[in-house]
């Protein structure tokens, strides 16, 4: 068996690791020149779904690198006014964080020669005798394989052919997400799990991403891993609703429209903000996908984003996306051991993950519904 995967991310590095390990030949072909090509985005709160997809599909070898490079959150979300006056707390919480970029360079360890950067997908064809026949436009013109998987994000080429009649769904809703280097003054905004900042209009949400261990420390006792230079960080949110104002600004940097929004702050707040990073500081639009009628049975299917592109509010779009390479991971080493005819895999695999992604979204979205209020009534 052979299995085309489309897209580097979160998603499709684990699969192809978990693949990999169960003996099936899998390779991922993505169309960035290299895993540093564009913006990696954030931490993101790994919960059980993504921690235990992550321990089946790395080799084990790697399990306590995983577990050096996450970050541990506890404790009461903190309420502050723009005084940075104590307002409330919400109920303590126990979870873990993880950088999503360490995180894509950890799932590339062992796997460089099955993974082919530079080579976009054009498009697909199945073929007569079975399987699927994928198109690149870059160093690879064409590749067969028993499956094809799309595992091209919220944009996916894969799912345009295969699902058409998927829309990608803008909620009208903008966030500021920054990044900035964690000093002792930053540390002490966010004492426990996380803190909310507001002044009653704009609400500035707080976390921390302090590594275990410094990727780089790992480096230096296991040079192959290739981790990338990472410090502890602060990252920082502010979402925006449809209506506000200050999106008519097309004069102002992400940054200055921070600082727009949150002038007559706490000079630490507004140092947060001054201080970013700014290649890893955006303003993003909240974007969804999710399953609309499903398609024809065959050799292609869809996994993470491409699928089920969850809003940043519900915390679980990368976890959804892991959990779904273990899924289909499992599924075929039922082929594999001849338990299961592929297409019967592949329906029972988008069965389950078509009904627990469109529920993703929908939680997704719940809870971006705050969010979506006229300033007026915010």
């Amino acid at each position: 068996m052979k299995v085309t995967i489309v897209g580097a991310g979160l998603g499709g590095l684990c699969l192809v690791q978990g693949l990999r390990a169960a003996g099936i030949e899998a390779t991922v072909y993505e169309r960035d020149p290299g895993i540093t090509a564009r913006f990696q985005g954030y931490r993101i709160g790994l919960g059980e779904l993504g921690d235990s997809a992550l321990r089946a599909c790395l080799p084990r070898a790697l399990h306590p690198v995983l577990e050096a490079v996450k970050g541990d959150l506890a404790g009461e979300r903190t309420r502050l006014n723009h005084r940075l006056e104590r307002t409330g707390a919400d109920s303590s919480a126990l979870a873990v964080a993880i950088d999503r970029h360490v995180l894509r360079h950890l799932l590339l360890s062992g796997i460089g020669e099955h993974v082919r950067f530079g080579d976009a997908f054009t498009g697909y064809e199945p073929l007569p005798g079975g399987g699927v026949r994928a198109h690149f436009a870059g160093k690879t013109s064409s590749i067969d394989s028993d499956l094809l998987v799309g595992a091209d994000g919220i944009g996916s080429a894969v799912r345009a052919q295969l699902s058409p009649e998927t829309p990608v769904e803008d909620s009208g809703v903008r966030a500021l997400i920054g990044r900035t280097p964690l000093t002792e003054r930053f540390a002490a905004l966010v004492p426990g799990f996380g803190t909310g900042v507001s002044d009653g209009e704009v609400t500035m949400m707080l976390g921390l991403m302090r590594f275990r261990v410094l990727p780089g420390v790992l480096n230096a006792m296991a040079p192959e891993l290739g981790l990338p230079e990472a410090g502890h960080y602060l990252r920082w949110v502010i979402m925006l609703a449809p209506d506000h104002s200050v999106l008519a600004r097309q004069d102002l940097s992400m940054q200055e429209i921070a600082l727009e929004l949150t002038r007559g702050w706490h000079a630490d707040v507004r140092a947060v903000i001054e201080d970013a990073d700014r290649d890893n500081s955006v303003l993003l639009s909240i974007r969804t996908v999710s399953p609309a009628e499903r398609w024809p049975a065959g050799p292609v299917t869809l996994l993470g984003d491409a699928i089920h592109a969850t809003s940043p509010s519900g915390g679980n779009g990368a976890n959804t996306a892991l959990h779904d390479a273990d899924q289909l991971r499992r599924k075929l080493i039922a082929v594999r051991d001849g338990r299961l005819p592929l297409a019967d895999a592949v329906n029972a695999y988008e069965t389950d993950m078509i009904d627990y992604g469109t529920e993703a979204v929908a939680h997704s979205l719940r809870e971006l519904d705050r969010f979506r209020r006229p300033a007026a009534a915010r």
